[in-house]
Parts: C-alpha cells; sequence; structure tokens
C-alpha cells in the first residue's frame, strides 16, 4: 500500500512508493573487490519541502546472515519535476559525491538513474560513474547498482531486495484511520 502524507510537497507525490524505512539484503560483486551478501536499511523521509531525504546503510553478512562489518554508507536528497525527471544529489562514505539525473517510468514506479556528475576525494578509490534502477515489485522495493572505473567497464556490482520496516506508529495510525463501524467478528469484512 502507498500511503500519500498529506504533509507531502505537491511536487513528491510520484516518489511516494520510496518513503519510509526499508531493510532487507542484496549481493555486493565487483573486481577488486571481495564478493559477498549484504544486509542494507534505507530510509526516504520528507520535511514538506521539495525533496526527499535519502540515507543508506550496508554492511557485510556471513553465511548464517550475521553483521559483520560496515560496507558501504550513503546519503542525499531526490527532487523530481514535473517532466518525471528525477535529480539525485548523493555523498558516500568513501569519499564520492554524484549527482544523478534518471526518470521515472511512465504509469509504473520504477527510477532509471546515471551520474551526470562524479566528485573524488584523494582517499576514495578509482570511480567514474553509474547507472541504477531501482522498483517498487508487490511492495517490494528492489534495485540494482551498476558502475565503472578507469579499469572496469559499467557493469552490476550491487542489488538488494528491500521490505518496508513497520513501525508501532504505524500500527496506530492504522487503527486509527479503521472506520468504527467493523463488525465485531471480522469475518464480514472479507465478504
Amino acid at each position: 500500500m502507498i500511503e500519500i502524507p498529506s504533509d507531502l510537497h505537491k511536487d513528491l507525490v510520484p516518489l511516494a512508493f520510496l518513503l519510509g524505512n526499508w531493510a532487507g539484503a542484496g549481493v555486493h560483486d565487483f573486481p577488486g573487490s571481495e564478493k559477498c551478501n549484504f544486509g542494507q536499511e534505507v530510509s526516504f523521509t520528507h520535511d514538506g519541502r521539495n525533496f526527499l531525504e535519502y540515507h543508506s546503510h550496508t554492511w557485510v553478512l556471513d553465511g548464517d546472515g550475521n553483521k559483520v562489518r560496515p560496507l558501504e554508507s550513503e546519503s542525499g536528497y531526490w527532487r523530481i519535476d514535473a517532466d518525471r525527471k528525477v535529480e539525485v544529489t548523493m555523498v558516500r562514505n568513501d569519499g564520492v559525491v554524484e549527482v544523478w539525473y534518471g526518470e521515472l517510468a511512465h504509469q509504473k514506479p520504477q527510477i532509471d538513474l546515471a551520474t551526470d556528475a562524479v566528485a573524488r576525494t584523494e582517499a576514495s578509490g578509482p570511480y567514474t560513474g553509474g547507472k541504477r534502477l531501482y522498483g517498487y515489485v508487490n511492495s517490494d522495493l528492489m534495485w540494482v547498482g551498476e558502475k565503472q572505473t578507469p579499469d572496469v567497464e559499467l557493469r552490476p556490482y550491487m542489488s538488494a531486495h528491500l521490505k518496508k520496516v513497520v513501525t508501532p506508529e504505524d500500527v496506530e495510525r492504522w487503527a486509527k484511520a479503521l472506520p468504527d463501524d467493523l463488525p465485531d467478528d471480522g469475518i464480514a469484512f472479507f465478504k
């Protein structure tokens, strides 16, 4: 279920499917780095202005699914214009700052992005750009990221399947929104 908060900036309604806290797991595989499974927590929030605030934290998982160590972290801001063009500014823990552009697909919650600008600090590793695809599929958030370096052509390196995290506040809000005239046995609700 996609909820559209009443205080969401009107320009962001097409991106409402991203809102909330997400958690899940994925696969990381890129030449020159460790191939591993990873866990991920992502949040998309808003404060009434015309952007979504984004935070992502990933960590390496062992064979039993336990956290081993941090993998990557990134934060940024997502905007969309009237023509469904999406703009993302992002900074990563490894010293990379990116500007991404793309668009929201027509009549489906899917966003294709590609880097337009990349700035790196001396401490960051080699990186020249990337692509990402985000999709809302059966109430889950899925994504795949591609990257390239001076020595490696553009190729997939991370992908994940995330589930919406339900908080006690969500349950309370949903309960308050239920109609007062629900049947006592609940069975009639399904008829």
